[in-house]
């Protein structure tokens, strides 16, 4: 056996710090806590000292840029290269697009012994042209600095092997898919009393008998809302008694809506935008339906955060949601940009409220048997003492 430290050191890498703070949150302390040296790393961000203050690790910041660009991104590739040689980590595992061809190149070149890479949604699904090229391109190298690729869904592994962007041998989904499953505990209804509830309606200016529909999200094309304001608003004429709740931000610099859906939202006066919310429970906490009739995912943790808090849900035929979702039993499934499906759908859970109920009752079971976070983490906490182990690398964790 190889003569490392008994505790292994396990860096995590993602591109910006709210990744680690979203994505993987909770996951660095438990992991730590079962006897890894953990070392996090990202490019500078305002939540930097967040993640330290949650986690109580020191994070190491590198020059990582979402955006392609040559030279920051050969910068970026030196450094985090000088970083590893010096550390020596035996495990480095990446999440998201730039850290993964940044990071497990570095980690290839430098040696480490196991190089894991998580997919959480590809992008270039909705790209052509050189573009889609170059992201085919980037996808592939990084897959081939791997050891082991980790997409979280069981649908997104097919489209990686489909699309012949990794080695087949390389690919596994842990546990039942999720990056970071859901603290169910945590997001549950039991946490809102009725009088919060009538409270934070009545601040919204929303009334007890109206139906919430509720959507939380980037306001982007990307995530569905050109098809989602269109429904609502051909259903907000013909019932008066719907609202439609926005948790999000617009991002108007990378992926516009369309001028049609821009003035639908500033016209609309039962649409409710709250913008970006660190805490979304509340506001599934007073919604009736969640809706997400995004383009492409990972595997959605919006969508297991409704179901937790007993929400059916609309979603559209994409990996990941096809997997949380079974249509008919905690929600539906509808076609990607199928506005006239996604309205029809509406209507049928505004008018129907047997069904709403019906298919609320089993949305949270679903996430509690499935998608439990410390299950979740426990499968990779096996996965990690699994590659270990094949490695020959000596470790004294116990599972």
């Amino acid at each position: 056996m190889s003569t490392v430290s008994k505790k292994p050191k396990l860096f995590r890498l993602t591109t910006v710090p709210i990744s680690i703070h979203v994505l993987i949150n909770g996951q660095p302390k438990y992991v730590q806590k079962h006897g890894f040296d953990v070392h996090l790393a990202c490019a500078n961000g305002d939540e930097i000292k967040e993640v330290e203050s949650e986690t109580g690790i020191e994070v190491k910041i590198l020059p990582l840029t979402r955006k392609i660009s040559l030279f920051t991104d050969a910068i970026a590739l030196w450094q985090t290269y000088l970083y590893f040689k010096k550390e020596k980590p035996q495990i480095v595992h990446t999440h998201t697009p730039k850290a993964g061809i940044v990071g497990m190149l570095a980690a290839k070149l430098t040696g480490v012994p196991i190089r894991m890479h998580t997919v959480a949604g590809l992008p270039l699904l909705e790209t052509s042209g050189v573009k889609r090229k170059v992201l085919n391109f980037v996808e592939k190298l990084t897959s081939w600095s791997t050891t082991n690729i980790y997409p979280n869904s069981f649908a997104l592994k097919q489209i990686l092997i489909n699309q012949k962007l990794a080695s087949y041998n390389k690919l596994k989904v842990i546990g039942n898919g999720s990056s970071n499953g859901i603290d169910t505990n945590y997001f549950s209804r039991d946490k809102f009393s009725i009088s919060f509830i009538s409270e934070l309606k009545k601040k919204l200016k929303i009334k007890s008998n109206e139906i919430v529909f509720c959507f939380v999200g980037r306001i982007v094309k990307d995530k569905g809302i050109n098809e989602l304001l269109y429904a609502f608003n051909k259903l907000s004429r013909e019932n008066k008694k719907v609202k439609l709740l926005l948790v999000g931000n617009e991002e108007r610099e990378l992926d516009t809506i369309d001028g049609k859906s821009q003035k639908i939202l500033e016209d609309n006066q039962q649409i409710v935008s709250v913008g970006w919310q660190e805490d979304v429970r509340p506001f599934l906490s007073i919604s009736d339906v969640f809706v997400f009739p995004s383009y492409r995912e990972g595997f959605p943790n919006v969508v297991m955060q409704a179901g937790a808090m007993e929400l059916p849900s609309i979603v559209t035929n994409i990996n990941g949601c096809n997997e949380i979702i079974e249509d008919s039993v905690n929600g539906s499934i509808i076609p990607v940009k199928d506005k006239n499906a996604l309205f029809d759908k509406m209507k049928l859970l505004a008018d129907g409220e047997n069904l709403r109920m019906k298919l609320a009752k089993p949305a949270r079971q679903v996430i509690v048997e499935r998608y439990e976070q410390e299950y979740v983490w426990k499968e990779l906490l096996k996965e990690y003492v699994r590659l270990l182990d094949e490695k020959r690398i000596e470790h004294s964790i116990e599972l």
